[in-house]
């Protein structure tokens, strides 16, 4: 999911002067079609709509329009635990004319995801992969390297995530009951079996991943244009990427699309006994849209996502601090978002 404007308009990003235009009005069925497509990105209209009990058509204009005004689009990812990374969780404090600049920067960085701007809007937070061999390069992604020496970053604070609970390929969409269970369980593919030792990416997997994290609806003969593969070899690897959970769809959408305007990073400290049984509590909440366990004295961090500051007070005074794991609990309103889970897309959004 993309976190954006919190209305009824699409912000561009990237700049200092917003401009803004109106979204199509949505409805349950393009809902539907968003979470049909979080279970499988790459599923044919013709199976989505037998199982809406609409025509193939109408499934295509829809996803025509959701794709034109950028209210929705399909990116194919990489699992970072399944392809040998590591992922770290970043916050930057800066002076308060650095912050949009860092952030912008930040944003256009390829090995940076999930990045904005926290609070009053002098925290900038961002979530880096470093490859397979960071241990042989100091233990740490390059960004951490550098962000310290950059002018007017005032402090700044990594965690390193050591579990995921929630998140990647379980997009908050699939919280929202737009579809039923049975139709859940038939648009659903099999699911991945994680190999015991990292998957090897090649030169020609990044060609073709490279396009799908645009794209991750690209069509065969386009990726075998790409790759310089024939289009069975392009099926056929992307099946075995996805049979190993090395690739996977991920929807991602403006919050105006289910009504979600108010979002927030929550760093919650919970003593080590608990903490597996904690994260695997939140992670079914309807508010979290990310949860994992990391390092650090704020040992599990929460993406959560509600309609109103309302609504997010009632999660945090109510499940959450309901959790008899829960020692304390940081709350960080998000004021902007630059980037989301795939590749910078600048201009109107």
């Amino acid at each position: 999911m993309r976190w954006d404007s919190t209305s009824d308009t699409v912000s561009a990003v990237g700049t200092d002067t917003r401009s803004t235009r109106t979204l199509p009005p949505l409805d349950d069925l393009d809902r539907q079609i968003g979470h049909a497509l979080q279970l499988d990105g790459r599923a044919a209209f013709s199976r989505i709509a037998e199982v809406l009990g609409v025509s193939d058509q109408t499934i295509a204009r829809r996803w025509a329009k959701l794709r034109s005004s950028r209210s929705m689009r399909v990116l194919g990812l990489t699992e970072p635990s399944v392809v040998g990374e590591t992922v770290w969780l970043i916050r930057v404090s800066t002076t308060p004319d650095a912050a949009v600049p860092l952030a912008e920067s930040l944003a256009r960085r390829t090995d940076t995801a999930w990045v904005g701007l926290l609070g009053g809007g002098t925290e900038v937070s961002a979530v880096s992969r470093s490859s397979a061999d960071w241990a042989r390069n100091g233990g740490e992604a390059v960004l951490l390297r550098e962000l310290p020496r950059t002018p007017r970053v005032l402090s700044v604070r990594a965690y390193c995530q050591l579990h995921q609970f929630f998140g990647g390929a379980e997009g908050l969409v699939l919280k929202s009951g737009m579809l039923t269970p049975e139709q859940v369980a038939q648009l659903s593919p099999p699911a991945p079996t994680r190999p015991d030792e990292p998957v090897r990416l090649t030169a020609d997997d990044h060609k073709l991943l490279a396009c799908l994290a645009q794209d991750g609806r690209t069509p065969v003969p386009e990726l075998a244009a790409a790759t310089g593969w024939s289009p069975s070899t392009v099926r056929r690897r992307m099946a075995e990427l996805r049979a190993t959970g090395a690739l996977y769809f991920d929807v991602d959408y403006g919050v105006h699309v289910f009504g979600l305007g108010t979002r927030a990073a929550v760093w919650l400290s919970v003593p080590p006994a608990q903490l597996h049984a904690t994260g695997e509590a939140v992670a079914a909440h309807p508010e979290v849209a990310f949860a994992a366990a990391t390092s650090g004295p704020a040992n599990l961090f929460l993406a959560v996502v509600c309609r109103d500051p309302a609504a997010l007070y009632a999660y945090v005074t109510g499940p959450l601090a309901q959790l008899p794991g829960v020692r304390d609990f940081e709350t960080y309103p998000m004021v902007r978002s630059l980037k989301g889970p795939g590749p910078f897309l600048p201009g109107p959004h």
